[in-house]
């Protein structure tokens, strides 16, 4: 780190810092600068908080992580008020969490909604950013924060003659408010990542009849979603200290019951009865059945096939189970957790279209045309995802030094220190950016690290009189060669994901997070900070 001896006279800016999304980062890192007397402004594209809780307001939506977890840790009295309803609340009760917490911590008057930002612009001579909505504003600050979530830019394929289809369109994460009612209607959902995994069963209950379009099947767990039981929930309230500590040591960020070293150590017996365990428990824990998953290919063939074999046995047509039957490696993809998914297969109303074996040719005004075929419907549903990591903000002309641009830099893939700043971008952040755990880790622990970290960093700037900060170039070009080296020891990078943006046509294929585990990321962190801020230039 450099550190210059004085800090020279500079022009006032409207704020200290802007912050950009009102999510879960958003809402904290507002909290935290606020706390350290900063004048802050959150700028948000909705009209209220929550970010992907506030976007994604599709049917049957719900987090996949333990919800008692899901949650804020930095205040003790917010853990104990708020009570949790199910193990994995709907997108409502998320969202109605979110509000809670701008309401307990007053955050609304310095949140702007309905402001979606169109560039930011850095000046060396001011050493302040520009921001400028899409509506013209232009406000100034010391700091930038992108709080702008990992997956918030949506997704719509470039299927040729959606313009003209004559019924309604809708995508995931871009629902009505008011939600719809396809009772009675003909309906094609596009896509069987997660978000189609949640949809497909609740449009399969209400339309007369649902046809799924899927290109690349996935492995979905089963939720077991219950209501909370409350001593359960008063046991964890009076453990969240020791819990949230444990969590904090585990690779992803939650506790779950770690299995054997390898699931070739064991007889087959014993591995399949480990899994029919986790099978009926439940959740993401079954990743943490053994610790080779993603090492192995033979160890990992053993889940992937158990799963193979639940499919079969609750789906009862055999043409249509094998077509859902992944042939990825288990884990290579998003795991998905669902509700009855498998089940709704065996409706009369529900049929599946593989679309390798009749792809979509294009969109006619009273369906889709795939395979030569014309099926009819009345409504469509895009569950096709997002553009990850990257897609919010290379939607923003983010200008740094010299004018350089982030989209020119991250053309050839995204390129950052730690997932928090990126070179020649002096004193702009970015919460759970690429190249940090992010969305391998449980969500919000992750955030909460992140904002700490920059928080922290911008009171140190403030009591060594540094107004610019920045990553080395070669601080940078370290850590993006450790990512892409652990990545390459994964058999997780192997495979077509939106992990490595391959669901989004011309976007270069690069592993993106950190798959070095949460607590070694937050160990490097704390070394780099410990080491005067080593990597970075600050000054």
């Amino acid at each position: 780190m450099t550190v210059a001896a004085e800090t020279a006279d500079l022009p006032a800016t409207d704020f200290d810092a802007i912050v950009v999304g009102a999510g879960f980062g958003g809402m904290y890192m507002l909290y935290r600068l606020r706390e350290q007397g900063m004048r802050v402004r959150v700028l948000e594209a909705g009209s209220s908080v929550g970010g992907t809780w506030f976007w994604n307001r599709y049917p049957g939506a719900r987090v996949d992580t333990e919800t008692m977890f899901y949650s804020y840790q930095f205040s003790d009295e917010l853990q104990q008020e708020w009570d949790w309803s199910e193990r994995y609340p709907s997108r409502d009760e998320l969202w109605a969490y979110a509000r809670h917490v701008a309401d307990r911590f007053d955050l609304w008057p310095d949140m702007q909604f309905d402001t979606r930002v169109a560039a930011a612009t850095w000046d060396e001579d001011s050493l302040s950013w520009t921001v400028e909505t899409e509506s013209g504003d232009r406000l100034s600050s010391r700091y930038v924060v992108m709080a702008t979530g990992c997956l918030s830019s949506f997704n719509v394929p470039k299927f040729p003659g959606l313009e003209s289809f004559a019924g309604d369109v809708y995508h995931t994460a871009r629902w009505p408010e008011d939600g719809v009612d396809f009772t009675g209607r003909r309906v094609a959902v596009i896509g069987t990542g997660s978000s189609g995994v949640q949809t497909i069963p609740v449009v399969a209950e209400q339309a007369a009849h649902l046809t799924v379009f899927q290109r690349t099947p996935n492995y979905v767990i089963p939720a077991h979603n219950r209501p909370l039981d409350p001593d359960e929930v008063a046991k964890i309230r009076a453990n969240y200290p020791a819990l949230r500590a444990q969590a904090r040591q585990t690779f992803s960020g939650n506790i779950f019951e770690l299995g054997g070293p390898s699931a070739l150590a064991v007889s087959e017996e014993e591995r399949n009865a480990e899994y029919e365990r986790r099978w009926e428990t439940g959740g993401l824990a079954f990743m943490a059945a053994y610790a080779d998953f993603m090492t192995s290919e033979a160890a990992n063939e053993t889940a992937s096939e158990f799963v193979r074999g639940k499919i079969r046995e609750i789906v009862k047509d055999p043409e249509t189970a094998e077509l859902l039957c992944p042939r990825q490696l288990f884990m290579c993809k998003r795991l998905c957790v669902g509700t009855d998914y498998y089940e709704t297969y065996n409706r009369d109303n529900v049929d599946l279209i593989d679309v390798n074996a009749s792809p979509i040719e294009e969109i006619v005004p009273e369906g889709i045309r795939a395979g030569g075929k014309v099926y009819e419907i009345d409504a469509l549903v895009l569950a096709t995802g997002f553009d990850a990591m990257t897609g919010a903000l290379n939607r923003i002309d983010i200008c740094g030094v010299g004018g350089s641009s982030l989209r020119d830099l991250w053309a050839d893939g995204p390129r950052a220190y730690l997932g928090l700043m990126v070179a020649n971008f002096p004193n702009l952040f970015t919460i759970t950016g690429p190249g940090s755990p992010s969305v391998l880790t449980n969500m919000i622990p992750s955030i909460e690290q992140h904002v700490d970290w920059v928080a922290d960093c911008l009171a140190h700037m403030d009591a060594q009189g540094a107004a610019r900060i920045e990553p080395e170039a070669s601080a940078q070009d370290g850590w993006v060669a450790h990512v892409n080296e652990v990545a390459d020891l994964s058999m997780r990078s192997s495979c077509e994901s939106w992990y490595l943006g391959s669901n989004i046509e011309g976007k270069t294929r690069v592993f993106m997070p950190y798959i070095g585990g949460f607590p070694a990321y937050v160990r490097k962190c704390e070394e780099i900070v410990d080491a005067g801020y080593a990597g970075f230039d600050m000054r």
